[in-house]
């Protein structure tokens, strides 16, 4: 996988599909890397896709701790500009579902749609976070990934089948880029901004989610005039993950109708 090297940081980064279609940019969440997408990726081959491993993850670099939100956002838009991507559909789920939204807001010239995954204008509480890193900072991301499963996946989520990548990739988390990313996560609220957006968005959700729950999601909805709701069954926090066709499927339906194909 290619890196981009920014003046002050390197970025592993995947970019496929035709040069001349219409662009994708997909974010993941805080624990995550690219490879959260593999299973989506193959159900969108008339796209230009563009994904990353954000700092503090992947094979990304990974700067001290804490991180600012708009440090992370300012991350995605040069990487948007270096391949000089245009009226993209920025798709994040989580943390990358708040950069997307804090993306948009700042530079709507480049994104012309949303797709919000399992994501809100605020994640948790102060406090949660807090409790969250300094767990991290004592005993590594081991010290929470069972209860993040357990958020993620819902009840079952033992005998998920989308757990031992899940497993793998939040145990592979340099614990300062965790730290720092949960840092930008607990500092922002982007209500009031978010609230201001007018662009064509589609905002997913899943039954199974204890992170974002569905009444939070249809909330976020209801913040951007015009918004799609859809609920997915028999999925948590990770939908792409846990099933990518109808995931695609969602995501697929979603583009046609904004004649983004």
């Amino acid at each position: 996988m290619p890196h981009v090297f920014l003046p002050d940081l390197r970025l592993n980064v995947q970019i496929e599909g035709p040069e001349t279609a219409p662009a994708l940019v997909l974010i993941h969440g805080l624990g995550g890397d690219l490879r959260l997408w593999d299973g989506l990726v193959k159900h969108l081959p008339h796209h230009r896709i563009l994904r990353m491993d954000l700092r503090g993850h992947g094979q990304s670099d990974t700067p001290e701790p804490p991180y600012k939100m708009g440090t992370m956002i300012r991350d995605v838009e040069r990487l948007i500009e270096h391949f000089g991507l245009k009226d993209a559909v920025v798709i994040g789920v989580s943390l990358g579902g708040m950069i997307a939204q804090g993306l948009a807001v700042k530079r709507l010239d480049l994104v012309r749609g949303l797709v919000l995954s399992n994501t809100a204008p605020r994640i948790g509480t102060v406090p949660q976070w807090q409790e969250r890193i300094a767990a991290v900072e004592t005993s590594g991301v081991g010290a929470i990934a069972e209860a993040s499963f357990q958020r993620w996946l819902g009840r079952a989520w033992r005998d998920n089948p989308a757990l031992p990548a899940l497993r793998d990739t939040l145990l592979a988390t340099n614990p300062k880029g965790w730290i720092g990313a949960a840092s930008a996560i607990s500092g922002t609220d982007f209500y009031e901004t978010t609230a201001t957006l007018r662009l064509p968005t589609l905002v997913i959700a899943g039954a199974n989610d204890g992170s974002t729950p569905p009444d939070l999601m249809r909330e976020t909805a209801d913040l951007i005039p015009g918004a799609r709701y859809q609920l997915m069954r028999r999925v948590g926090h990770l939908p792409m993950l846990e099933d990518p066709p109808a995931y695609a499927d969602l995501l697929n339906g979603f583009l046609t109708a904004i004649g983004h194909n």
